[in-house]
C-alpha cells in the first residue's frame, strides 16, 4: 500500500477527535487537519494573551485552550474561526436566546460551514478523508465523486435508538420530557445524520452500545470497527482519600438521559449513615422535580477539567447509570484515579470492565439493583478498595497509545 494521504474534519476539539488526529500524524497519513479554531499554547498569539487583563486573559485562555489541536509530526492544521467566533460570542453574551434557532442550531450552522469548506476546497490528492457525526455530509458526497474513501467516527449511538429509548422515558416521566434533546431534533438534521453513514465506506465507534445502534438498522458488522478510547492515565492519578465518609460520586450533566432519576430515589431509600450523594455538573433537571430530594444529595456545579481528580479521589465508587451513551469518558478517568464503577450495560461498561472486578454493570431503570450494589460498596470497603486497585490496574491498559494504534491498524487493513 502507497502511503495514504488522510484529512480529518472536526469543528471542535475533543479528546478522542484529537488523539484520532495524532494517530494519523504519528502514522504520517494526515495531510490536514480542517476545524474552526486552532489553538497552540506554544504560539507567538497565545504569549499575548498574558498581556491582557487578567479577567480577559483568563477568560480567553479558558475558552482557547478548549480548542487545542497539538500534532505530533505530520499535518496541517487549516482553520475557519468565524462561524464559530460568531456563535461563541452570542453565547457568551447571551444573545443566542433572541434567536428562533436555538443554541443547538447555531452549532450546526457552525458545522455545516466548515462541511462545505472541506468539500469545496480540500478534496485533492486525498485517499481518504475522517469525518464525525453532523459534520461530512457535504464532503462524504463530494469524496464519494472522487472515489475518495469515507472514514465516519459515531462517538455517540446512531440516533435511532437513542431517541427510542428516550421517548420511552419521556413517557415514563412526562415533567421531564423537555429534557431530552435528541427528541427534538429538526428533521433535516435526522436526514444529514442518515446520509452520513450511508454515504460512510468504515464507521469507527469507541463501545459494542453505539455498535448495537448501528446494526439495528441494518449496518454490515463488517463496516463496524468497536474501538474503545483510551484512559487518561497521566492526567490522572489515584490520590489519598481525605475522610471517612462514604461517598457515591456522580460526574456530569444531571439530566435523564443519565439515569439520575433512577438513582436519586435509590440513594433516598438507603438512607446510609455517614455517606453522601455528590454531584458534580451542571444541572438539566426541573427543580420543582429535584426539590423533594434536596436533601439527600450535594451539587456542585461544573469545574474545570483540571479539577476533577480531587473529586474522583473524594469518592468510594462512581456512579453512573446511563440510560444511553457512546461511551462515558468519566469511566475512565475514575479508573484512571483507582475508582470503581456502577454503571450499565448501555455504555462502554462491557467493553472497559468486568462485572464484579472493577466495578458492577446494572440494568437500566433498576433502581433495586442500584440500591444493592450501593449498598454492597458500603458495607464492604476493604473488598471496593481492591475493586478500585482493579480498575487501575485496567485503566493502565487501556491507554490512548493503544486506541492510536488499533485506529491506525484497521485503516491500514481498510485501505489495503
Amino acid at each position: 500500500m502507497s502511503q495514504p494521504s488522510i484529512s480529518l474534519i472536526q469543528a471542535n476539539a475533543n479528546s478522542f477527535s484529537l488523539q484520532a488526529a495524532i494517530a494519523l500524524s504519528e502514522a504520517g497519513w494526515l495531510n490536514e487537519l480542517l476545524t474552526t479554531l486552532a489553538y497552540d499554547p506554544a504560539s507567538v498569539q497565545a504569549s499575548y494573551l498574558n498581556k491582557l487583563p487578567m479577567p480577559l486573559s483568563q477568560m480567553l485562555s479558558k475558552e482557547l485552550g478548549r480548542r487545542t489541536w497539538t500534532l505530533s509530526t505530520t499535518g496541517k492544521v487549516c482553520s475557519y474561526p468565524w462561524a464559530e467566533l460568531i456563535r461563541v460570542g452570542l453565547v457568551r453574551s447571551k444573545l443566542h436566546r433572541f434567536l428562533p434557532t436555538g443554541l443547538n442550531q447555531t452549532l450546526s450552522w457552525v458545522q455545516t460551514s466548515l462541511d462545505k469548506r472541506t468539500a469545496s476546497r480540500h478534496l485533492e490528492r486525498l485517499s481518504a478523508v475522517y469525518g464525525y457525526e453532523d459534520g461530512c455530509a457535504i464532503t462524504f458526497r463530494k469524496a464519494k465523486q472522487k472515489d475518495i474513501h469515507c472514514f465516519y467516527d459515531l462517538p455517540i449511538p446512531f440516533y435511532k435508538l437513542s431517541r427510542s429509548i428516550q421517548i420511552e422515558e419521556a413517557e415514563r416521566f412526562p415533567e421531564l420530557a423537555c429534557s431530552f434533546q435528541a427528541i427534538q431534533e429538526p428533521n433535516w438534521k435526522l436526514v444529514r445524520k442518515d446520509q452520513e453513514v450511508e454515504l460512510a465506506d468504515h464507521i469507527f465507534v469507541a463501545s459494542s452500545m453505539t455498535q448495537r445502534s448501528l446494526l439495528e438498522i441494518g449496518v454490515d458488522a463488517e463496516k463496524i470497527s468497536v474501538i474503545p478510547y483510551g484512559s487518561p492515565i497521566e492526567y490522572f492519578q489515584p490520590q489519598q482519600k481525605q475522610d471517612s465518609k462514604f461517598r457515591a460520586l456522580y460526574v456530569g450533566r444531571m439530566s435523564p438521559r443519565k439515569g439520575v432519576q433512577y438513582l436519586l430515589p435509590a440513594w433516598r431509600s438507603l438512607n446510609l449513615p455517614n455517606a453522601e450523594l455528590l454531584f458534580v455538573g451542571t444541572k438539566m433537571l426541573p427543580e420543582s422535580w429535584l426539590k423533594p430530594y434536596q436533601s439527600f444529595y450535594r451539587h456542585v456545579a461544573s469545574v474545570p477539567h483540571a479539577s476533577l481528580n480531587q473529586y474522583y479521589s473524594s469518592a468510594n465508587v462512581l456512579i453512573f447509570p446511563s440510560l444511553v451513551e457512546g461511551f462515558g469518558l468519566v469511566l475512565t478517568e475514575a479508573m484512571a484515579c483507582g475508582i470503581p464503577i456502577i454503571t450499565t450495560p448501555n455504555t462502554a461498561g462491557p467493553d472497559i470492565i468486568t462485572d464484579g472486578v472493577e466495578g458492577f454493570i446494572v440494568p437500566i431503570r433498576d433502581e433495586l439493583a442500584l440500591q444493592e450494589k450501593l449498598e454492597w460498596c458500603y458495607q464492604n470497603p476493604e473488598a471496593l478498595a481492591e475493586m478500585g486497585r482493579a480498575a487501575r490496574r485496567k485503566a493502565e491498559q487501556l491507554t490512548w497509545q493503544k486506541y492510536r494504534c488499533k485506529l491506525t491498524q484497521e485503516i491500514r487493513r481498510i485501505l489495503e
